[in-house]
């Protein structure tokens, strides 16, 4: 056989290597065959044969096989795993089934693994809310199904496997990151991951996750855009079901209630009944799904008060928003509808300044005190000017706008509300050439959170869209307040060169000043060519 391949001028080394590849994949084959039989077989099999090829490891061409034992070895001797964590080239060519193991003892070269993933997931929710070029693929609009699919979820699904260990330190990892950062994707990220792992139906999980059914029944609300009578019960009967010494599930429940998405789902669902409400002349405080709504929405929006303190209480939600603040936000609602009946109605001036007085006119002073003490009344004011915006409602919008800066802890410069409003705003351009419209929009709330380095991102996405419909003089004034200093980061200067050019570009050159006092003035003007 060797002489033939000689004459073919087959070399031999390449023979050898071809040969040992195929025996190489046929052994990995009977391997990965024998890993799916009878455990007590299969055990002994493994360890024998881990034994004889363990020591050629380091042999590239049949380390394979090795990392094929190991991978089909369900408790690997902490000798082997010892020797794969010390080689940096060993144990990057280790499958995941094998670090799991490394990593069930190893914390910190979990969160080293861990670490760059949750990075990029905070960067690429952070794109979908800062990038100026979106107006189509909106930060609310991925249902929890899509969302779940994303590349960071399943890695870290596929890294936790069916290791209730694992799992508990990404929960660890996501509990700190949200304390240290405030930052809420975390939440979200909480939510999507065990939800993840329902979807691969990891029973080892879900089933001691105290958190799976109450998640799982938010998750389909979510989907649903809807709360019924029997998801109501089921969810208020989680929260009222909490025993003694079991309280810190509050604390997990409270993360998966502050994910954005949660929030968003709860206050439009309660801006909905509360139109509902007007529309059947009913009350707030009789309506149970409502009530049951806020007590989550407080829930959620006191989690980092409760993990930080860890004081796992749930918080009293405070009737007077429900018996002053909503009947308050609810006549808003009225004025809204009634302007808008009126602009159906044949022209009448008597009517008209009626209309404009009785419900055009300052927002109550309730809407103002509460969203100052209230987040939960701050969240559904924010909520409600979504609402307005959405129906182009203009003088709705002003109304609100022009207290919105009250929010408890500057709630109305959150990411998500700003990126939907902005979203919400820009078909409105038209509004952007009258004085009033500006003054409320600009002065009197987006200025007041301009110290804030996202309100500078989202103020530079609407003038993206607008500013050739703004008064130049108006124009000039925003760009030199939206300057970024120092203090904000390389994209907000590039983005903020880049809006310049782009103004500069459409804006109309300014018409060069005549010197009355020329003496030219007093030469007359010639006639044309043709008239001579």
């Amino acid at each position: 056989m060797l002489p033939l391949l000689d004459l073919h001028g087959v070399r031999r080394l390449d023979f050898h290597t071809s040969l040992m590849e195929e025996l190489r994949d046929k052994l990995i084959a009977h391997i990965n065959e024998l890993g799916q039989k009878d455990p007590r077989e299969r055990d002994k099999k493994l360890k024998e044969l881990l034994i004889k090829s363990f020591p050629v490891v380091r042999v590239k061409a049949l380390r394979p096989v090795v990392m094929a034992i190991l991978r089909n070895t369900p408790h690997i001797d902490d000798k082997y795993l010892r020797i794969l964590v010390r080689d940096r080239e060993l144990y990057a060519d280790t499958d995941t089934e094998v670090k799991r193991q490394i990593w069930r003892d190893n914390q910190s070269l979990f969160g080293d693994e861990v670490s760059p993933l949750l990075s990029q997931y905070i960067r690429e929710k952070e794109h979908i809310l800062f990038d100026h070029t979106n107006l189509n693929n909106l930060f609310f609009h991925p249902s929890p199904k899509v969302r779940r699919q994303g590349e960071v979820v399943q890695k870290l699904a596929n890294m936790i496997g069916r290791s209730v260990k694992l799992y508990d330190m990404v929960l660890q990892f996501l509990r700190t990151l949200f304390l240290r950062t405030r930052n809420v994707h975390y939440c979200t990220l909480r939510a999507e991951l065990l939800m993840a792992l329902h979807e691969l139906d990891v029973q080892e999980i879900i089933s001691v996750d105290p958190c799976h059914k109450f998640t799982w029944c938010l998750d389909a609300c979510i989907r649903e855009k809807n709360v019924d009578i029997k998801r109501s019960r089921e969810l208020q009967g989680f929260l009222d079901n909490i025993k003694r010494g079991q309280e810190q599930v509050l604390g997990d429940l409270s993360m998966t209630l502050c994910d954005p998405y949660a929030i968003n789902f709860l206050a439009t669902s309660a801006i909905k009944i509360l139109q509902h409400l007007i529309n059947n002349e009913g009350l707030p405080r009789e309506n149970t799904i409502l009530i049951l709504l806020l007590r989550m929405l407080a829930l959620g929006l006191s989690a980092w008060v409760m993990i930080d303190s860890q004081d796992f209480k749930e918080p009293k939600l405070d009737s007077q928003v429900v018996t002053k603040f909503l009947p308050a936000l609810m006549s808003l609602m009225v004025d809204d509808q009634c302007r808008s009946l009126h602009s159906k109605l044949p022209p009448d001036e008597r009517e008209s300044a009626l209309t404009t007085i009785e419900h055009s006119g300052p927002a109550p002073d309730a809407v103002e005190a509460y969203i100052q003490e209230s987040s939960v009344a701050s969240i559904l004011a924010m909520y409600y000017t979504l609402n307005t915006a959405r129906q182009k409602d203009r003088v709705g919008v002003l109304r609100v706008l022009a207290i919105l800066s009250s929010c408890k802890d500057d709630r109305s410069y959150e990411d998500p509300f700003l990126h939907s409003l902005i979203a919400l705003l820009i078909p409105m351009a038209e509004e952007f050439t009258t004085e009033d419209f500006c003054t409320t929009l600009f002065d009197e709330f987006l200025f007041a959170g301009l110290t804030r380095d996202n309100v500078t991102r989202h103020m530079i996405k609407l003038l993206w869209y607008v500013h050739n419909k703004l008064p130049p003089g108006r124009l000039a004034t925003l760009m030199k307040a939206m300057q970024p200093t120092t203090g904000h980061n390389e994209a907000v200067h590039k983005l903020y060169e880049t809006l310049q050019e782009r103004t500069a570009q459409e804006c109309p050159p300014e018409q060069a000043e005549v010197d009355f006092d020329s003496p030219l003035k007093s030469v007359p003007t010639p006639g044309p060519h043709y008239m001579q």
